[in-house]
């Protein structure tokens, strides 16, 4: 990830910080699930505070670009068409491992009920 800061630009850096992030990750050069830098240390390499860097993610977040897993980290979110065909390829991988281990098409749907539900706190 690349990211220039011009002190003389009219918009301000949170907003740079937001432009550029937001536009490598819709353009495909910040691949879906791609882990951003720590706020802080996003803030020291580019010299800026760790509140301008904080502002910048938390509006990539509701902008649906980014999204913050806790202690894990930030990454680049699947948004849209891109969400449906991630979740496409991981149900097609799924589906070949299951089968590959031999359980039945009932026990693998099981399985995979008992993880949706278990992911959406529904376990």
């Amino acid at each position: 990830m690349t990211l220039k800061i011009h002190i003389d630009d009219s918009a301000p850096p949170y907003e740079q910080v937001r432009a550029q992030i937001s536009e490598q990750a819709r353009g495909g050069v910040l691949p879906v699930g791609y882990r951003l830098p720590t706020v802080r240390g996003l803030a020291e390499s580019l010299g800026l505070a760790v509140n301008t860097v904080a502002k910048a993610y938390r509006a990539l977040e509701t902008d649906g670009v980014i999204e913050t897993r806790g202690r894990n980290g930030t990454f680049v979110a699947a948004a849209g068409s891109a969400a449906e065909r991630e979740a496409s390829l991981a149900a097609q991988a799924y589906a070949e491992r299951v089968r590959r281990l031999g359980l039945a098409e009932e026990e693998a749907l099981a399985a995979a009920r008992d993880a949706v539900r278990a992911a959406y706190g529904k376990g």
